[in-house]
């Protein structure tokens, strides 16, 4: 008959990644789940990973046995978690995937609160702009902005749909004009994501519809971050979401340009690989990111900025 646990050690190595990391999970020494994996191919009498000395790879007989045997094995964990007390307890490493920027804008101590509140978690980030496999990097949770690619992965949204609006410094508009149309955003110098096709298209949202309009600059960057301090800079007008910037706006340091044309984004999404029940340690913390852009969601409006005609009567 064949090992339930040798097929569960198994599974658990693929997610991971690693014998190493596999080991880590189940508090077992790497080795002793190396050879639980080699027993369970001298059973089934096919090779389940291709080893090398930096990663493991599923052969195509490893790949067809991991999708037919991953649900059954995580509804035995999910069972056992249910039927135990400790299940409920936010308990081991959980490994999250996001964005390079992401503390930048998402505040440290809410997870210093997280982590003091439960006191046998561990979380490891990996900061990435790429969007990286959560199988491959065994990454129990990825937080991943805009529309989602790969449907293999379960997506939650986290937030309703997130503005981006045109802003600049107001040194910049005195020096170069504020731009009355389109046609004269599109003659500005604008800072843009990094492209290899030089310009960059933004689609924006305005009182004719959906609308598009080709942007260039004398700036552009590969990240969030350094495109907002570009901005703040006086380097040129950025298309920013509303949380990042609704505070400066409010108070003057930054300015709404052409208010009627926003981008309506997709909103933030926790991205996993199994539709089973998570572990609890990843649903406390996808309540807590969902909290917090919740939170900024509501409280980053700008319907309160001064238009022009209103800066230029001191109104």
């Amino acid at each position: 008959m064949l090992d339930i646990n040798a097929v569960a050690v198994f599974v658990q190595t693929v997610k991971a990644g690693s014998f190493a990391a596999a080991g880590r999970r189940l508090d077992q020494p790497a080795n002793t789940v190396s050879r639980r994996v080699q027993q369970l191919e001298e059973q089934l009498g096919a090779r389940l990973l291709q080893r090398s000395t930096r990663k493991l790879s599923l052969t195509s007989a490893g790949r067809e046995f991991f999708e037919r045997c991953v649900a059954g094995i995580e509804d035995i964990e999910s069972a056992q978690l249910r039927l135990s007390e400790t299940g409920q307890v936010p308990r081991g490493t959980v490994r999250v995937a996001v964005p390079a920027d992401f503390f930048e804008f998402f505040p440290l101590q809410r997870v210093e609160g997280l982590l003091a509140e439960h006191p046998l978690l561990k979380l490891e980030f990996m900061l990435s702009d790429a969007r990286v496999d959560l199988i491959e990097h065994a990454i129990d949770v990825a937080f991943r902005a805009g529309e989602l690619e790969d449907s293999s992965y379960v997506a939650r949204r986290l937030d309703g749909r997130q503005e981006l609006i045109l802003v600049a410094t107001p040194e910049y508009l005195r020096a170069r004009g504020e731009p009355e149309s389109l046609a004269a955003l599109a003659a500005s110098d604008c800072v843009v994501a990094l492209s290899a096709q030089g310009k960059t298209l933004w689609r924006l949202d305005g009182p004719e519809g959906a609308v598009e309009v080709r942007v260039g600059g004398r700036f552009a960057a590969n990240t969030l971050l350094s495109q907002l301090r570009a901005v703040r800079a006086g380097l040129g007008i950025g298309l920013m979401p509303v949380m990042t910037v609704a505070d400066e706006v409010h108070e003057g340091r930054l300015v709404r340009v052409l208010p009627q044309y926003v981008r309506r984004s997709s909103g933030l999404y926790a991205v996993y690989p199994s539709r089973r029940q998570l572990p609890r340690g990843v649903a406390v913390l996808i309540e807590l990111v969902e909290a917090f852009f919740n939170e900024v969601t509501i409280a980053g409006d700008c319907s309160g900025a001064k238009t022009k005609s209103e800066r230029r009567s001191g109104g």
